[in-house]
Formats: structure tokens, C-alpha cells, sequence
């Protein structure tokens, strides 16, 4: 056994605690093969000795489960690792087929699905834009979409095909009729869908339904900036803002799955009326300056990544939604001492750079007595974080390892 201080902080000997039931011989081996993978996963390809100092396990122990591991076409070797004395060192890599899985994102605006690999890696996408989520339109969407991208995979990537993680807003069906476009029963209908339900008639696969913006925080912890703190808050701005909380490296989706729902933070409208975040900092408040000068809204759904030409627009909406994200982020930091608050949307990614540097300024000037400003950061997945977060839940709940799996035991 390695040395405590030599054990990996993120996923070594701490995790342990964590769990607040009695573990089988079995149950050691599945934890101890889910610590090997999120190792691999999140530090790249590390030899075995490597591997054993980090997880605090026995070198002879780490060897049988990655021949395991091997065996069931999960890891791979990589190249031997030259350049020092004695013999070269083979590190372990997680193997890109070892497991496929779909991500399907609905939205207000638009639907996404992505067919995502076990590195992350999206190997297929397809999107939809609309001015309204019909339920009827998505399914036949998400049907049409994994057909013509099922065609293109050979028998054994079909075998490796392990759910669908489907991410959704918190009730969609419920937002304020200003915030809306179109009729509200539009999103009254999704009251009675059975989302859960419905994709798995569809795929016969299982199925894991999650928040969006929880979605988007799992892609951002997983495969962007995330891994860089240990505990931060994530602001994810789409139709509607949203947000995740990180914990011990770990995205904590609360008792019922809502953790994080940053949108819902008071805010006082132009007028002194009591808002939400949601209806003070979002992208329908774009929306409806768009449709006041006669132009066309879905240009920003068409084109998440090039809203060129609407900067007499944009600019001053990013200025409202800079002040009301520094004075979100410091409720928030209220509640949890977080290291940052890192920031990201559906936008081009200079958008979210200048939202970020205006969001710093703003908060230079607040008022934080009893408090310790976080940072603020810019996330780096953009538009595709929830959909590339859905598709992460499948891989994540059969192969890596939540350290937060106490935490949301009742």
C-alpha cells in the first residue's frame, strides 16, 4: 500500500469516507475498477505503478483489475514511456470504443443529439431548431437522428452502445407567458410527457434523465475547466439560465436533481418588481430586443457560434446580464464558499469572454462585507456542454466514480 500523503486527493483513500453503507467483496471490486477508469479519464494514460500510487492501492491489486479491464475492451495500452532508467513504462489509456453512449438535449429553443465516445469524443451530431419545443416534433427528431446515425456503426459499436443520458430543463412546461413566444399550452404539453418513458420506447435503451444545466456542468467538469477547482458554482446561459454545483471535484445534483438552480435567484425588474435571475440574464431577453427591431430571434439558435452583425444589439444586453451575474455570484458564494464561478452559454465564444471581463469589472464594485469574492472564469464547451453532459451520464453511472455518492444519500 502506498503512502497516505503519495494517495491521489482527488479519488484516493477521502473517498472511502464518503460511503455510508457497508461494501461486498464485489462491491470493492466494481469501486476500486470505477476509481482505476476516472483516473485514467481524468489524468490521461498513467502506468500501473502510477496508478497504484494515486488510488492508495496495492501495485499487485491494480494489475488484476486493469487486465480485466483490458480484457473487456475498456482500456488499451498505449506507447511505452521512454527516457528513464531501467524498463520502459506502458501506460493505460481508456479506449475511445470501449463504450458509446447518446446525448439528447431539448431545449426551448432547439433539440441536439450527439452519439459521444468513452473519452468524450463526439463522433456524430444532429440538431434541430424551432420556436417551440412540440413534443411530437423532438421525438420525431430523436427518432429520425439515431437511425440515420445507427446505419453508420458496425455490429460491435452497436454492442458498446451503453443508454442515452437526455438533458431537459427543470419544468419545462413552466415559464413566465413575457418569457415565452408562442402559445403557452406549446409547453404546457411536456407537463404529462413521460420523458423517461417515451426515449426508451424509442431507442430500447436505458435512460437517464438529468437537468440541462447540471448536463452542461458535468460536461464542464469533465472534459473543460472544471477539473481545475475543487469547488465552484457553473452559470450555463441558453433560452433560460441555469447552473450546476461542483463539490470535491464532483457535480452535486441535489436530493431531487435540481441542485443549482441558479435561474431561480431573486432579481428586481426595471420597474422594482420581484424576477428571477432567469428573467433578468438570459438569452430570450436577446430574443425580444431582436424581435423589437424586426429582426429574426432564431438567427441565434441557427448560428450559436457567429451572432456577427447583432452588436448594436448584444452589447447592451451583455451589460445588464454582467451586473446581474455579479450580484449572483456573491448570493451564491454566500451560501457556499466557492473557489469560482465559472461562466458559459450557447453564444460565440467571444461573447462569453467579453460577458466574463464585464462580470469581473462589475464585481470589483459590489458591496462584500462578510464575504470572499470567487473568480470568475469562462467556461469552454459552449452550446454543445449539455448535450455532450447528457451523454456523459450513461458512461459515467456504469464506469467512473461519483466522489459525491455519500452526499446524496438521504
Amino acid at each position: 500500500m502506498s503512502d497516505p500523503s503519495d494517495i491521489d486527493p482527488l479519488f484516493g483513500a477521502r473517498v472511502v469516507t464518503q460511503i455510508s453503507a457497508g461494501l461486498s467483496q464485489k462491491g470493492v471490486r466494481a469501486h476500486n475498477e470505477r476509481l482505476l477508469l476516472s483516473l485514467l479519464q481524468r489524468h490521461g494514460g498513467l502506468p500501473a505503478s502510477e496508478l497504484a500510487r494515486r488510488a492508495g492501492l496495492s501495485p499487485p491489486t491494480v494489475s488484476v483489475i486493469l487486465r480485466r479491464l483490458e480484457s473487456e475492451g475498456v482500456i488499451e495500452r498505449g506507447e511505452p514511456m521512454r527516457g528513464k532508467v531501467g524498463k520502459p513504462s506502458m501506460p493505460m489509456l481508456v479506449r475511445p470504443d470501449g463504450a458509446l453512449s447518446w446525448g439528447l438535449k431539448i431545449g426551448r429553443r432547439s433539440a441536439d443529439l450527439v452519439l459521444m465516445d468513452l473519452t468524450g469524443v463526439i463522433r456524430a451530431e444532429r440538431r434541430l431548431t424551432y420556436a417551440r419545443p412540440i413534443p411530437e416534433t423532438v421525438f420525431a427528431f430523436l427518432a429520425r437522428s439515431i437511425e440515420e446515425i445507427a446505419a453508420t456503426l458496425d455490429p460491435v459499436q452497436r454492442s458498446c452502445l451503453c443508454g442515452i443520458g437526455v438533458a431537459a430543463p427543470f419544468e419545462l412546461w413552466n415559464r413566465p407567458t413575457h418569457a415565452t413566444n408562442g402559445p403557452e399550452d406549446v409547453f404546457g404539453a411536456w407537463h404529462t410527457v413521460d420523458l423517461r418513458a417515451q426515449v426508451e420506447a424509442l431507442t430500447g435503451l436505458s435512460v437517464i434523465v438529468l437537468n440541462d444545466a447540471t448536463a452542461a456542468c458535468q460536461a464542464e467538469q469533465v472534459y473543460g475547466r472544471g477539473r481545475e477547482f475543487r469547488d465552484y458554482a457553473y452559470i450555463f446561459i441558453g433560452a433560460f439560465v441555469g447552473g450546476g454545483v461542483v463539490l470535491n471535484h464532483s457535480v452535486y445534483e441535489g436530493r431531487q436533481g435540481n441542485a443549482g438552480a441558479l435561474g431561480s435567484i431573486r432579481s428586481v425588474g426595471p420597474n422594482g418588481e420581484a424576477m428571477q435571475l432567469a428573467d433578468m440574464a438570459s438569452i430570450h431577453v436577446l430574443e425580444r430586443r431582436l424581435r423589437e427591431s424586426d429582426l429574426d430571434p432564431d438567427l441565434l439558435w441557427r448560428q450559436p457560434l457567429d451572432w456577427s452583425g447583432l452588436e448594436r444589439h448584444v452589447d447592451p444586453w451583455l451589460g445588464r446580464v454582467a451586473q446581474e451575474l455579479a450580484r449572483a455570484s456573491l448570493s451564491i458564494c454566500a451560501v457556499i464558499d466557492f473557489e469560482a464561478i465559472l461562466i458559459d452559454g450557447a453564444f460565440p465564444a467571444e461573447i462569453r469572454q467579453d460577458l466574463v471581463e464585464r462580470v469581473r469589472r462589475y464585481l470589483a464594485n459590489q458591496d462584500v462585507r462578510g464575504l470572499i469574492p470567487p473568480r470568475i472564469e469562462p467556461g469552454n464547451i459552449g452550446p454543445n456542454a449539455r448535450a455532450l453532459g447528457a451523454a456523459s451520464a450513461p458512461i459515467f453511472s456504469q464506469f467512473m466514480l461519483n466522489t459525491n455518492a455519500g452526499l446524496a444519500v438521504a
